[in-house]
């Protein structure tokens, strides 16, 4: 693609699609399973009845799927250029594959899958669709996650273009 002055997507940034970041390993703990239900008003007793889940066809405790959201990927190897300074969030979809256990160790990456921009009311708007995915000590896939951010500038006068 011409990456010419009307396009926020440089070559630079175009360069980070496919790139993985550093991954971050998270040892899952009973107590922050816990707490992390009682936040969100959990009552199930498969986060919390260690004795009641070992009937269960788990066999013993899991997390929710949304603490999931808790566990943050590491940083690309080198900074994402991001050219606006606004940013708002576009929504997430969720594959869960296999539940996430007490003492499991998940390791957590993410990837930007692709860019686009749209031009509105504010401006330019860059679109980031990324790809985190969350792996067990097994090396089982145990979920993805896919996330679209927008960022923007404050209309055309700083629209980020050839200023990064």
């Amino acid at each position: 693609m011409n990456t010419s002055e009307s396009s926020v997507i440089t070559d630079h940034l175009r360069a980070f699609i496919g790139v993985e970041s550093v991954p971050v390993i998270y040892e899952i703990e009973r107590h922050a399973v816990e707490r992390f239900a009682c936040a969100i008003g959990d009552p199930n007793p498969l986060y919390t009845d260690e004795i009641a889940t070992r009937a269960s066809s788990f066999g013993g405790l899991i997390a929710p799927p949304t603490f999931l959201r808790s566990l943050l990927p590491g940083h690309y190897p080198e900074p994402y250029p991001e050219p606006f300074a606004h940013i708002l969030d576009g929504g997430s979809s969720y594959r869960f594959m296999k539940p996430v256990r007490v003492g499991d160790r998940i390791a957590v990456t993410r990837k930007i899958v692709d860019l686009y921009e749209k031009h509105g009311r504010m401006g330019t708007m860059l679109f980031k669709i990324s790809e985190q995915k969350y792996v067990n000590q097994l090396g089982q896939l145990v979920a993805t996650q896919t996330t679209t951010t927008i960022t923007y500038g404050d209309g055309e006068k700083d629209s980020g273009v050839g200023d990064h």
